[in-house]
């Protein structure tokens, strides 16, 4: 049974299988070689400053032929300036960010971790880059880059791309957004995207509240055909793939699978980290982004499950966190910046080349398909 779908003839793919735009993980050669293996590679450009993802969208245009996508972050709170209020008689983030940095000086000398001299700008979801704060303006200049490159996929990895559809239209560009509730689903599609992401609580990264299983079947009820869905989140082989198949997706948007691979932009003990984890060794926290987030576990999250700390919201908490993450990086640490992952990380046993994993997804999930219609 061919994998085939809508995914593959919007996307100018072979196969309907999506690299997810991950921090750090998902840089060019990666995108790249997901994209020379007949999926479509996305770039996670979420913490990429406009010239750094020019540079990346050029590189992937060096390496490859293929379509191919870019992944940024437009959450909605800090396209409004970050002025959400931390409600009656509750400190601003402002207020509390030198008591939370005491927070994280002490933790980095309890573990005897050194701050970085000069962290790097980039500041990924994995822990590799130093401390950055979102802005509005900061989320505007990368969409104009999106729009001057004319990228041939753009996905929102987070908030609803509508106010740049009509740009990105003229351009020719295919549209997706990831998103986690049926309410969120029917506001992106009704600004006009190609294809939803519907991502459920098993994935890594920020994710949504409901289930994989759950979450599916729903969003394809609710969209009724109008605008295919790729599922997401725990997804680790070809057997979840044929799963989100079954539950009426029309393709699958992969992320931790393709972590432990050659090209995966992750540290080399990061990688390790993923292959030593089992299906239990995931927790999700705001420890990192201020978003809830599915990550390895590690002290860094507990940390602040021990304290009774609510981390601070979204791009505040970046400034806490990014030194910490960056120290631990420069150690080595997978007890502190392991990265993110999703709860397929069981199913990752060995680091291999990105076409091997993609190859081996559409061989399982095909022979899953074909085993499933022995059913019928």
């Amino acid at each position: 049974m061919p994998l085939h779908s809508r995914i593959c003839d919007i996307f100018g793919i072979q196969y309907p299988i999506v690299l997810a735009g991950m921090g750090g993980a998902s840089v060019p050669r990666l995108a790249a070689a997901v994209s020379n293996a007949g999926g479509l590679g996305v770039l996670g450009a979420a913490a990429c400053s406009r010239e750094e993802l020019r540079e990346w969208i050029r590189e992937v245009r060096s390496l490859t032929d293929k379509p191919f996508g870019v992944d940024t972050l437009l959450p909605a709170s800090v396209r409004r300036d970050g002025r959400d209020t931390a409600g009656p008689g509750k400190p601003s983030p402002l207020d509390l960010a030198s008591e939370y940095q005491s927070f994280a000086d002490e933790f980095m000398r309890q573990e005897g971790l050194t701050k970085v001299a000069r962290p790097p700008r980039r500041s990924n979801a994995d822990g590799q880059g130093g401390p950055m704060f979102f802005s509005k303006e900061f989320f505007e200049e990368q969409m104009e880059v999106v729009v001057e490159e004319r990228v041939p996929v753009y996905a929102a990895g987070l908030g609803n791309p509508g106010p740049w559809m009509e740009r990105m239209r003229e351009n020719g560009t295919k549209v997706m957004a990831v998103i986690g509730s049926v309410k969120h689903a029917l506001q992106v599609a009704a600004s006009g995207v190609d294809v939803v992401v519907a991502q459920g609580h098993d994935g890594g990264g920020h994710n949504s509240p409901v289930g994989t299983m759950a979450l599916i079947p729903q969003v394809v009820d609710a969209l009724a055909g109008r605008v295919p869905v790729l599922g997401a989140g725990g997804i680790a082989d070809g057997r979840g793939v044929a799963a989100a198949l079954m539950l009426g997706a029309e393709g699958a948007w992969i992320g931790t699978a393709f972590l432990a691979t050659e090209e995966a932009g992750i540290h080399q003990f990061q990688k390790e980290a993923l292959v030593e984890s089992g299906d239990t060794d995931t927790v999700v926290s705001k420890s990192v982004t201020g978003k809830p987030a599915r990550l390895v576990r590690n002290k860094w999250a507990q940390a602040w499950v021990d304290a009774g700390k609510e981390p601070l919201p979204m791009p505040y908490q970046s400034m806490i966190s990014g030194p910490v993450l960056a120290a631990a990086t420069q150690a080595e640490r997978k007890d502190i910046a392991p990265g993110f992952a999703g709860q397929g990380l069981g199913l990752i046993r060995q680091i291999r080349p990105a076409r091997e994993v993609l190859e081996d997804l559409v061989r399982s999930a095909e022979e899953s398909l074909t085993r499933a219609g022995q059913f019928c």
